[in-house]
């Protein structure tokens, strides 16, 4: 059985990439803390409503040449726009530490339910093929 196929777990593995993708962005502004005239960057919080269009899970499937299309597909990542910086060092840098590690801690605990939930989905599935334990 293909898991990717199913909207949930499409969904599950989309919040998880842009998780990742979220702290890779976060390490890389803790990385240029002493880095001069360096802006912190943030992405673009991932829309829920867009992500369930993208899937497909509340549209229409194609069953037939004649009918119409499925849902659209799925769109990268982008950078959150830029908000003014509140604090700046004299170099110029706008990294405030303690925001980014607030919201490194945010995205661990994110990703830690996101795998949860994505494990404890995958358990039911075997429940009901009669592979897990009842």
């Amino acid at each position: 059985m293909d898991l990717s196929k199913i909207p949930l777990f499409e969904m599950l593995t989309r919040r998880m990439s842009w998780l990742s993708q979220r702290q890779e962005v976060l390490a890389h502004n803790i990385a240029n803390a002493d880095t001069p005239d360096f802006a912190a960057r943030d992405l673009a919080p991932l829309d829920f409503r867009r992500s369930l269009r993208d899937t497909g899970a509340a549209t229409a499937t194609r069953t037939h040449a004649a009918h119409l299309g499925g849902g659209a597909q799925p769109q990268p990542f982008r950078d959150a726009a830029p908000r003014s910086r509140y604090e700046t060092s004299p170099s110029g840098n706008g990294v405030v530490l303690e925001e980014q590690l607030m919201k490194v801690a945010e995205t661990q605990v994110d990703y830690q339910l996101v795998t949860n939930l994505y494990r404890k989905h995958i358990d039911m599935i075997k429940v009901a093929l009669g592979r897990g334990q009842s």
